[in-house]
């Protein structure tokens, strides 16, 4: 089993959910951060006075899948949130090595 963390642009949220639920990656986990990478924050103006913003907002995307769904997944997911731009994001995968479906526990690839 693998865990996949993505983290993307928040437009390209909805995208990226109906992607992977065309493949049947049925569950996923989000959550709205900030952060920097070589982007190194931007420049805004704001009534006539710029600033300058650290951290970018992002979304970050986890899911836990089988092995053989894992690749399918990190493939769409990079396909749908590429846009050629600095700040597109990052995916990590990870070995996950146990899952419980707390209420029947199941566990496994059948906990997923």
């Amino acid at each position: 089993m693998k865990f996949i963390t993505a983290i993307i642009q928040p437009s390209k949220l909805d995208a990226v959910q109906e992607s992977l639920s065309g493949i049947g990656i049925s569950g996923m986990t989000v959550s709205e951060v900030k952060g920097y990478g070589r982007q190194k924050g931007k420049s805004e103006i704001y009534r006539g006075a710029e600033y300058d913003i650290n951290f970018i907002p992002k979304v970050k995307i986890e899911i836990a899948v089988s092995n053989k769904d894992a690749s399918n997944a990190v493939e769409n997911i990079q396909e749908v949130s590429n846009s050629g731009k600095i700040g597109d994001g990052k995916i990590f995968v990870f070995e996950m090595s146990k899952a419980i479906r707390i209420r029947t526990g199941e566990t496994g690839e059948e906990a997923l």
